[in-house]
């Protein structure tokens, strides 16, 4: 008999308590009783998004969110800024490339710590209404200093939109401290529910962009969704069970406290970066932006990364995540998000030893267990 374990960056295990809500009977989205749930959810992210602002939930994934974040803010022939380091920074630049927006992408090296200067020198030279970046960039292992990088675009008249998919609930965002004017999200990953609602909140500054734009939009116009808000509503059907279960995982985090779930999640990512050095296997990203979310490790010389990865899913149930793109077989990655707690992570760590052994890859069996019970302990 087999057990299914997931660790991959989304979507993320479901919580027992975010499953029974999943199972009450359905309600009709236009009553008063789902409205006490629908303001109940928007409290809730407000808490988990660190604004006062509204947090609008979309009935779409978290790229809903940035075509909404993109749609909203910018008219065809517009320029923006973009911080690409990874695939989903690449999905930005896709995304304005679809609507007729300049791209002026700043390279970032896959795994390495972003200069924040290139930023300073490309906000001077540049006439770009947004700039878009990623708190997590999943793709890579990297967190990307978002408080550093709003600290510059405060400063000037562009507005940053922040693709928090991965990183919400995970790593520490401070959206309206650290002066953050768009921030997305998804259900699937922190939030620890399924794929389905993404998330978007907006400052003043920003609305005053979206106010502006000429691009033609519909079901994901913000207006409307700001307009229906004035009712305790939304403008088009929600997704009413997935927003029952947000209630149930947001009060999780509240019980728990953000802080400690940043806490919890960060110990986690370190016992997996600590095994993996035990092994003698090389961490993708750099140590100075390694991710709290997930873990890009290196396939080892000699070894097939993608049967590594499909081993382990298919013959003993854990499922971990294989490299994208240029990474494709040559690097996996361990989720250290959501709903995982530390026996989680012993558990994929122990069958990644038995693979690679199996594999013909030679190391001390037990020292990445050891590596990681160690960091668990202190």
């Amino acid at each position: 008999m087999r057990k299914n374990y997931l660790l991959t960056p989304g979507p993320t295990p479901l919580p027992p308590q975010v499953c029974e809500a999943l199972a009450k009977p359905i309600i009709h989205h236009r009553t008063p009783q789902f409205q006490a749930i629908l303001k109940e959810a928007a409290e809730g992210l407000k808490y988990v998004f660190q604004t006062k602002s509204e947090v609008f939930i979309l009935s779409s994934s978290g790229t809903g969110a940035m075509e909404a974040a993109v749609a909203n803010l910018l008219t065809s022939g517009d320029s923006a800024i973009i911080i690409e380091g990874g695939k989903f920074g690449e999905r930005w630049t896709e995304l304005c490339q679809a609507y007729g927006i300049k791209p002026e992408v700043i390279k970032v090296v896959w795994g390495r710590v972003f200069n924040i200067e290139e930023l300073k020198d490309k906000l001077k030279a540049s006439q770009a209404k947004v700039v878009f970046a990623t708190l997590c960039e999943t793709s890579t292992g990297v967190d990307f200093d978002i408080k550093a990088i709003a600290h510059v675009v405060k400063n000037s008249a562009a507005v940053l939109a922040v693709d928090a998919i991965s990183g919400l609930g995970v790593v520490d965002l401070k959206t309206d401290e650290w002066g953050v004017d768009i921030v997305v999200s998804g259900s699937q990953k922190g939030l620890m529910l399924p794929p389905g609602l993404g998330f978007i909140s907006v400052s003043e500054k920003a609305w005053k962009l979206i106010n502006q734009s000429r691009t033609p939009r519909y079901y994901f116009d913000l207006r409307l969704a700001k307009k229906a808000w004035e009712q305790t509503d939304t403008p088009f059907t929600t997704s009413v069970s997935l927003v029952v279960a947000l209630n149930a995982a947001l009060k999780m985090i509240k019980d728990d406290g953000l802080e400690n779930v940043f806490k919890r999640c960060s110990k986690l990512a370190q016992g997996i970066r600590s095994a993996a050095k035990a092994l003698g296997l090389k961490l993708f990203a750099d140590e100075g932006c390694s991710s709290r979310a997930i873990t890009a490790v290196n396939v080892p010389v000699g070894v097939d990364g993608e049967k590594l990865v499909k081993t382990m899913r298919d013959v003993h149930g854990i499922t971990i995540a294989g490299g994208q793109a240029e990474l494709k077989g040559k690097a996996f990655r361990i989720a250290s998000m959501g709903y995982l707690n530390e026996f989680d992570i012993i558990l994929a760590l122990s069958c990644l030893e038995k693979v690679l052994h199996q594999m013909g890859y030679k190391f001390e069996l037990g020292s990445g267990l050891k590596a990681a019970q160690e960091v668990f302990l202190t």
